[in-house]
């Protein structure tokens, strides 16, 4: 709190100047970054690599925009009475921030809360994911060799059960939270009177027409259901195929999925690390089981060895089996069969997750309607709903 308005007095030059040398420093120590994500989130390196790369990019954008905002003149003459009025509106800190990010993208999750801050003058504390703290420790020691005032920054590991202040603190005033929905709801109900932010997951849908360029969308589902395991909110889940391609399309998926390299992630060969836990991979094993028993056809993978569960892909899921109804996150995906496009519009819909939809297609009608019909926060047309630039 003591640190608010020295914060908000800084000029944007001076913002601008503690992220260029995060940019900086970043680069300078991103082979340590890699390596200590690839550690301790088992993120393979190639994946790790990429994320450190993200993280550099959202600095570099958040030290670009510190320097860019505006506010506005606005007329008022609406009517008779307001004639010779106008106003002037400017954007101001909000003050104290509460971060708190999760385990899958624990570099770039938590630069997207901290970045920003930093560009428009608001301190916050952070708390990084109990399980992946090591990259916001080192921001904050890369923070700690700027001339932010005293108390602009905390960094504070700490287990959920452990953190209420980051949620009930009255003298923190936004709350931002990326992580399942049940925790996230629970925290919104008790933030108080602060304003909330949260992103609590997926169930991420991709649509194959009958007239997509098939071995290019092959190799981005490939990516989408398995990157980093599967560990994303926007990774997919859902594979609809038209059926006039989806038993040529389901058997290039299942020769490609079985050529994917698992082990350990220092290895640069491996696609396929482990999950965050025995517990989420057990989870997960359990779920296909489910399905599988409710009549699914497990077309390959589907085994566990303690965290490692093989990239899996099922056909014919139930609609009532979590597979279906809930996020994965995990390297499992599942194929289903349309016959028209409206059908396929309302499969996609058919969740209570809505991030990013994907759609491959050549017909631009279909593409405006998806845009227009699908209830999610993006449809991205001839890529997977995995896609996402940091600016």
């Amino acid at each position: 709190v003591e640190a608010a308005e020295p914060m908000a007095r800084m000029a944007s030059y001076e913002r601008q100047a503690v992220l260029q040398h995060c940019v900086s420093r970043f680069r300078e120590r991103s082979d340590e970054l890699a390596y200590a994500l690839c550690v301790e989130a088992g993120k393979p390196i190639k994946d790790s690599e990429g994320e450190v790369s993200r993280l550099i990019d959202t600095f570099r954008i958040a030290a670009e925009e510190s320097v860019r905002i505006t506010g506005e003149v606005q007329p008022l003459d609406i009517s008779p009475r307001a004639r010779g009025y106008q106003g002037l509106w400017k954007r101001v800190p909000i003050g104290p921030c509460s971060f708190i990010s999760p385990f899958n993208f624990p570099l770039n999750l938590a630069a997207h809360k901290i970045a920003p801050a930093l560009a428009v003058g608001c301190p916050f504390v952070m708390k990084p994911a109990s399980r992946t703290p090591l990259g916001a420790i080192i921001m904050g020691e890369i923070l700690a060799e700027t001339d932010l005032p005293k108390g602009a920054f905390s960094i504070l590991p700490a287990h959920r059960e452990g953190a209420d202040l980051f949620t009930e603190d009255d003298r923190l005033k936004l709350l931002s939270f990326t992580g399942s929905p049940a925790v996230g709801w629970d925290l919104k109900a008790k933030a108080g009177k602060k304003k909330v932010i949260l992103e609590l997951g997926g169930n991420a849908a991709v649509i194959i027409d009958r007239d997509a360029d098939l071995a290019d969308a092959l190799e981005r589902v490939i990516f989408g259901a398995f990157y980093q395991s599967g560990q994303s909110c926007i990774g997919v889940q859902r594979i609809l195929i038209h059926e006039d391609v989806y038993d040529e399309f389901r058997d290039m998926l299942v020769a490609k999925t079985r050529t994917l390299v698992s082990g350990d992630p220092k290895d640069r060969n491996v696609f396929i690390g482990p999950m965050i836990s025995e517990g989420e991979a057990a989870r997960l094993d359990g779920w296909i089981q489910e399905a599988v028993a409710k009549g699914a056809t497990l077309l390959c993978g589907g085994n566990r060895k303690g965290a490692m569960l093989e990239a899996t892909l099922l056909e014919n899921v139930d609609r009532n089996t979590n597979l279906n109804i809930e996020e994965a996150f995990g390297p499992v995906a599942f194929l289903i069969r349309f016959s028209t496009f409206e059908e396929a519009l309302g499969i996609v819909n058919d969740s209570k997750f809505g991030l990013q939809a994907g759609i491959f297609t050549r017909d631009l009608f279909k593409s405006l309607d998806a845009w227009d019909r699908l209830d999610v926060g993006g449809v991205v047309i001839n890529d997977v709903p995995s896609y996402r630039v940091d600016n």
